[in-house]
């Protein structure tokens, strides 16, 4: 029996998201904060620092003004589950993937710092959480940020099972391209079949969903759920309404992609429940 379970009232096993950026709130400053979709507010975090175990790396893409985003999460165990999400080009990212480079056992915990520089930007401190050491690596902005972000992952897969057992992120497998993964998440949530799925690429002229350019993703995932809607709601039109502001906008807000698309689903069988 695990006797460290605390029985009772408690809130849902979610993952924190962190948030990087330099700015002002209501007098007071700080470098990432939490978003609180349902009250569409921001919450600063004052803390500078988050001490925990690396578990994870993974890309993911955002929509955001009708562009792309690519995004590094950096998955954190530690009292909770954390997600510190950030662009892939941002200065916070690379300073973290330089001095994450030079660590050989991610057994150990780490301190992730946030750290303001110069105009409004935000660089990322590494710290031996045992001895308080920083770990640096010269910046250098030509490195192969590929190259480094593999060679991080290979580490984290070998990692060993002495860390906390945390409750993995749904999503969060290197061993499958980002991008298949997403797909294969969705249309199993949507209980899309596979065959079409398979016919949709062919014509795209491609065996699997990596291999094409993140619009025509989103375009997979949008038919994926518009086909899954057709008979949830009189107005088709609704349907794809529904979908931009409470799937796509939520995203773009910090939402996991999954779980806006579970919210958007629920609400339109409820809807369709309210019609019958």
């Amino acid at each position: 029996m695990n006797t460290e379970i605390k029985l009772g009232l408690c809130n849902p096993p979610e993952p924190i998201y962190l948030y990087v950026k330099n700015a002002e709130l209501g007098g007071e400053s700080y470098l990432w904060y939490r978003y609180d979709i349902d009250k569409d507010r921001t919450i600063p975090v004052q803390q500078r620092g988050l001490t925990g175990y690396l578990l994870e790396l993974r890309l993911t893409t955002r929509e955001l003004k009708g562009k792309d985003n690519l995004k590094l999460d950096i998955v954190v165990s530690a009292d909770e589950l954390y997600v510190i999400r950030t662009g892939l080009e941002t200065n916070f990212a690379k300073s973290f993937l330089l001095a994450a480079s030079l660590v050989q056992d991610f057994d150990k915990t780490l301190i992730i710092a946030a750290t303001a520089g110069e105009e409004n930007t935000v660089f990322c401190n590494l710290y031996d959480a045992a001895t308080k050491t920083k770990i640096k690596r010269e910046w250098n902005k030509d490195v192969d940020w590929a190259s480094i972000i593999h060679d991080i992952q290979s580490l984290l897969d070998g990692t060993s099972s002495t860390i906390p057992p945390t409750p993995k992120l749904s999503g969060v497998n290197q061993s499958i391209h980002p991008q298949d993964l997403r797909i294969r998440n969705i249309r199993t949530l949507l209980d899309y079949p596979l065959d079409l799925v398979k016919e949709w690429l062919q014509f795209q002229d491609v065996e699997r969903p990596s291999l094409l350019n993140i619009t025509k993703v989103n375009e997979l995932i949008k038919s994926m759920c518009l086909a899954w809607a057709a008979d949830k709601c009189e107005h088709p039109n609704y349907a794809e309404s529904s979908y931009q502001k409470q799937v796509i906008e939520a995203v773009v807000n910090g939402t996991d992609e999954l779980t806006a698309i579970k919210i958007w689903m629920q609400q339109l069988a409820t809807v369709k429940t309210g019609v019958a």
